[in-house]
């Protein structure tokens, strides 16, 4: 059962929008996704509402509420973070907003069927992006902006603890027939597709004002991370695509199931930042937690 957590994370107005130091380009890349979510998660949630308002089964209504509660503190989070991001000299992204807010309530008016297609087909794409991001978190993220990084993967781990939600009420709506699936399999890369487009429209605008856009040697550094990420988010979507496929199959990774541990035990208003400083980046607990600030 998912578990909402309104983690308290805090977005200064000190914030580099180049917050991984020396790669303005991945940084921009996750700026660009960041920009996405006030837009993806609330439609998301308004899919999910709808859908759960047709089921009978207490266990999956349950899921699906905690789903929407998790998605919609996540979005929160990102907006702010996003404001900061457009003050510090991009407001140009509003502009990106905009398009992406006339695109989702233009999919909002598509059918239940193609638009929990759609949120089932993102949630596995998060699961390679889970995998890139936790499990390569160190060459990711190292000397990062710990608060920043902390965000990123808190969210990271709840959209793997939800990784079955959309999955199950689709199924518990549309069934499993070979035209339940062929909606599935056209969701997953609808759904993918379509967020990665809007954060390439996001990093684009990024790396343009940075003078960067059509620099050689940054174009290569981004097509260079570009690659990166798809070794690791190809392989999920094209399992997710398969007939009878479900995300239960999917392993959970263990620093994901030692951060959620952990931070059932942490006290109440605990912020868990991660020491980017730490060869290996351990979990936010036992001792190991920044509470406060940035590293030095």
């Amino acid at each position: 059962m998912p578990l909402p957590r309104a983690v308290p994370f805090e977005f200064p107005d000190d914030i580099d929008p180049a917050w991984i130091p020396g790669q303005p380009e991945l940084s921009a890349m996750f700026n660009g996704a960041s920009l996405t979510m006030p837009y993806l998660e609330p439609f998301l949630i308004r899919t999910m509402r709808e859908a759960i308002q047709r089921l009978d089964d207490p266990a999956i209504l349950e899921e699906g509420r905690a789903f929407n509660t998790q998605e919609q503190f996540h979005y929160q989070a990102h907006r702010r973070f996003n404001e900061i991001i457009k003050a510090k000299g991009y407001p140009e992204l509003a502009e990106v907003e905009d398009a992406m807010k006339a695109s989702y309530q233009r999919l909002s008016r598509r059918s239940l069927q193609v638009r929990m297609a759609y949120t089932a087909g993102f949630e596995s794409m998060t699961l390679g992006v889970t995998k890139w991001l936790i499990g390569h978190r160190v060459a990711l993220f190292a000397g990062a902006d710990a608060r920043v990084v902390s965000f990123v993967l808190w969210h990271m781990v709840e959209e793997t603890e939800h990784k079955c939600v959309a999955y199950d009420v689709y199924q518990a709506l549309f069934g499993s027939s070979p035209r339940a699936w062929w909606y599935r399999m056209i969701g997953v890369a609808h759904g993918s597709i379509d967020v990665i487009r809007w954060s390439m429209r996001g990093y684009k605008v990024i790396l343009r004002k940075n003078g960067l856009w059509r620099n050689l040697r940054s174009r290569l550094r981004l097509a260079r991370e570009l690659a990166r990420a798809s070794v690791h988010i190809i392989p999920f979507l094209l399992r997710a695509m398969l007939p009878g496929h479900s995300p239960r199959r999917e392993r959970d990774p263990q620093w994901v199931l030692d951060w959620m541990s952990g931070y059932a035990d942490a006290p109440e208003g605990f912020v868990p930042l991660v020491d980017t400083r730490d060869p290996s980046m351990p979990v936010p607990f036992a001792g190991t937690a920044i509470r406060a600030g940035v590293p030095a």
